[in-house]
């Protein structure tokens, strides 16, 4: 691992680069392109950058209606806005499965001090339950453009859910492939099967368990819907104990994705972390993740407790 950067930073940046690529590419924004990044392709392409204002429900109507004459849209705003454009998401979007792609940015507790009314940690369990929709979380900068990539392939909705904490970029060999986990750290014991952020947290929690002799693997679910079920079911028999690690309620997410996958396994346990279906409140983010025990040493006492019985 090597330098930090947020992958909202990451999705602004690679949005420039692809506008020269894809003409057809245009930008929809709800009045923070300096805080989703979208500010770099307005820069760029100023002809193809649509701020739509304090308006989210309306910037989701007119990208319906730019797809449907071949332009390609990204929509941005905070995630925790989603709400406030659900409709127009659910029936001008998934229902016809128009081409339109949702990078929503600031997802989670690790916005910091903007608080619990700006926090969201609901938004996947609101896309996942989408029909058509397919749901993508990058743990880096370099994830974050492959999901870009995979949502341009996609002719469908797409909602990449980004965050404003800039997060370490892994240096090691990262293969994506849409709907499918990938294996960071190969463990025995238990794994920690984790998205966004929190894969950061995780892979410095295996280290902490591996000081305490435990051999915890750590897997990377950047792809919430379609879901990889057969595969968390594989990692289930092995390890034996899968702790899912998310930056979102436990209802709705990672977590209960996981849980369907194995409800019908014999002989395997799941432990959901994640924010335990309360609101978040405001603070630093290092200061937040201790206090909802996702920062590194809180999942390693909640792995250690966990196979210690």
């Amino acid at each position: 691992m090597s330098e930090k950067k947020a992958t909202r930073v990451a999705y602004g940046e690679y949005l420039a680069k692809l506008g020269h690529t894809h003409p057809e590419l245009v930008v929809l924004d709800a009045d923070l392109a300096g805080a989703t990044m979208t500010q770099y392709f307005k820069k760029e392409f100023p002809d193809r950058f649509f701020d739509c204002g304090i308006a989210e429900a309306n910037m989701v109507d007119m990208a319906a209606g730019m797809s449907t004459v071949g332009l390609l849209p990204f929509c941005s705003t905070f995630s925790v806005f989603a709400g406030r454009a659900y409709d127009q998401i659910r029936n001008g979007v998934c229902y016809p499965k128009l081409n339109v792609k949702f990078g929503f940015t600031h997802a989670g507790i690790t916005l910091g001090e903007d608080g619990g009314s700006h926090q969201a940690i609901e938004d996947i369990a609101i896309m996942r339950a989408l029909p058509n929709m397919t749901v993508l979380v990058p743990c880096d900068a370099n994830e974050t453009e492959r999901c870009m990539d995979a949502a341009l392939a996609i002719k469908g909705p797409v909602y990449i859910r980004l965050a404003r904490l800039p997060s370490t970029i892994f240096e090691m060999d990262m293969p994506f492939t849409l709907g499918k986990i990938n294996v960071l750290r190969e463990g025995t014991d238990a794994a920690l099967l984790c998205c966004g952020v929190m894969v950061e947290e995780s892979m410095k929690a295996a280290e902490l368990l591996a000081a305490q002799g435990m051999n915890v693997a750590v897997v990377n679910a950047h792809t919430l819907k379609p879901f990889d079920e057969e595969g968390v079911q594989a990692l289930a028999k092995k390890v034996g104990h899968i702790f899912t690690v998310e930056e979102h309620n436990v209802i709705g997410g990672l977590g209960d994705a996981a849980a369907a996958a194995m409800v019908n396994l014999d002989g395997v346990k799941l432990t959901k972390l994640g924010v335990q279906d309360m609101f978040g409140q405001s603070g630093k983010p290092a200061h937040l993740l201790k206090a909802y025990k996702l920062d590194d040493q809180s999942i390693a006492e909640a792995v250690a407790k966990g196979l210690r019985g």
